[in-house]
């Protein structure tokens, strides 16, 4: 039996491969948390169907991550997306787009029965942030990774994935610009101040639908 991959604060994970696959990268991390046998070949090679005295894959970790972002990349960007859902077609060098994302957490890199749905909190009060804030620490559990959106006052510029807290943080989040799980405190949050990958303004979430 292959142990299953975890991640608690202050781990260090592969960074993003490209400057345009945060969404990816995240997306890449949240399918090893969920596919034990998948996250042994990222940090390993060891291939799923391997046997004992098969050689592992002589690609480094960061060879394999940057194939499967760009396998990521493709669907949920194309017209036909996960699972064969028909989807909007977006720019690649534009990043990941929140419906492509959903497909792709529905579809492996979550457990089977979530829902996902896009939640937008841009232009909201502060108050409502802080509601938001408490919804995604809510709703996100083991499985049920959300995505966030982040970036300036006019665009959403950077994408990372939020997961439940470990070791006294409020949420955990990895990081694809750094490669580590640092914490999503909820002044920076609300504050407009999350001061990741140099953006600082929360602009919205794809997160587990069902009622936490």
């Amino acid at each position: 039996m292959i142990a299953p991959f975890r991640l608690q604060a202050g781990d260090r994970v592969p960074v993003q491969q490209s400057t345009t696959t945060c969404g990816s990268a995240s997306l890449t991390v949240a399918r090893m948390l969920i596919d034990p046998a998948f996250a042994r070949w990222i940090r390993l090679g060891v291939d799923k169907d391997a046997k004992d005295d098969d050689v592992p894959d002589a690609q480094t970790v960061e060879e394999r991550f940057a194939a499967h972002e760009q396998v990521v990349a493709r669907r949920t960007n194309a017209l036909v997306g996960a699972g064969g859902r028909i989807q909007l077609p977006w720019p690649r060098a534009l990043g990941t787009p929140p419906w492509g994302a959903i497909g792709e957490l529905e579809y492996g890199a979550a457990v089977a029965w979530a829902d996902y749905d896009i939640e937008w909190f841009r232009f909201v009060r502060s108050s409502t942030l802080e509601e938001s804030y408490a919804s995604l620490q809510r709703r996100v559990r083991d499985g049920r990774p959300a995505l966030l959106y982040i970036g300036n006052a006019w665009l959403p510029r950077h994408v990372v994935l939020v997961m439940p807290a470990t070791r006294g943080q409020q949420l955990d989040v990895y990081e694809p610009s750094i490669g580590r799980v640092v914490d999503l405190p909820k002044d920076g949050f609300v504050g407009r101040r999350l001061r990741m990958a140099g953006w600082d303004v929360p602009w919205g979430a794809v997160w587990d639908d069902a009622p936490p």
